[in-house]
């Protein structure tokens, strides 16, 4: 399993960690990653992902899950968010059409 999030795409950084005496170790920046259920509005169930606690926020100040899909950018999206996505532009088509 990956050390990404499934929405913003924020995965592992490297870098250093320098002491007070300026001596270099190699380290590794984890995203704060949190297993979280989410309810879609559209497709009327809840949705199981792995996202980080700043998207979580996101989520929540963009107004659901489905507000925030249909807003990001599909690049940075994992597959199974890029399906949700999907299935709520569907929903939406068919509710539009009919």
């Amino acid at each position: 399993m990956a050390r990404r999030c499934e929405l913003s795409g924020k995965a592992v950084l490297t870098g250093n960690q320098v002491s007070h005496s300026n001596r270099k170790t190699r380290t590794r920046f984890m995203p704060n990653l949190c297993n979280v259920t989410l309810v879609s509005d559209a497709l009327k169930r809840s949705v199981r992902l792995r996202i980080t606690a700043a998207a979580l926020r996101s989520v929540e100040h963009r107004g659901g899950l489905d507000a925030f899909l249909l807003k990001a950018h599909d690049e940075e999206l994992s597959t199974n968010a890029r399906s949700l996505k999907r299935d709520i532009l569907k929903k939406a088509a068919e509710g539009s059409a009919a």
